[in-house]
């Protein structure tokens, strides 16, 4: 089974956001996720067993309690790697991305005795908005900027991603709540 570590944005914020990177320009050059899909990646786990589901829901328990829910703010689009070589389309986070980040380095400290290896990156919270449907496509939107929009974080789901001939579809199999 294929799993991740999400915070998924409430409904309405998805939406706006979809509909915000939908109506810029460059947005014909990548395949746009759905906003129901939207979600800011904590950890992507990979592949795992499904016996080993036991072991990770147990290794992440302790996050129930070691943050408080804290608020969020979409800040601004951009590219991965860069504008001009663009694979992934994404909207950043402002406010709120320290206290993402702390979130992240919990995952990652609880997963470690897991079994699971730490990203040998540092971690840049986003919103993955599309990918690239070609090798040319760039993010030239200079100034143009998603709209603020705010939401509390308070908690974290461990998701399972199945491929199937529709697309790409999530189930929360967990969630801590803060």
């Amino acid at each position: 089974m294929r799993t991740f570590v999400a915070v998924f944005p409430p409904q309405r914020v998805r939406k706006a956001l979809f509909r915000a990177v939908r109506d810029l320009p460059a947005s014909k050059d990548f395949r746009l996720i759905g906003p129901e899909k939207l979600h800011l990646t904590l950890r992507f786990l990979g592949e795992m067993a499904e016996d080993d589901l036991g072991l990770v829901t147990q290794a992440l328990e302790p996050l129930r309690g070691r943050h408080e829910p804290f608020e969020v703010e979409t800040s601004n689009f951009g590219a991965f790697p860069s504008e001009k070589r663009a694979r992934i389309l994404w909207a950043g986070v402002g406010e709120g991305s320290e206290p993402l980040r702390e979130v992240a380095r919990s995952v990652e400290d609880l997963l470690e005795p897991a079994g699971f290896r730490r990203e040998g990156r540092p971690y840049v919270p986003h919103l993955t908005l599309g990918r690239a449907r070609s090798h040319r496509a760039k993010l030239d939107e200079a100034g143009v900027s998603p709209p603020a929009l705010r939401f509390t974080v308070s908690g974290v789901d461990l998701v399972e991603s199945v491929l199937e001939a529709g697309g790409v579809i999530y189930s929360v199999l967990e969630t801590y709540s803060f």
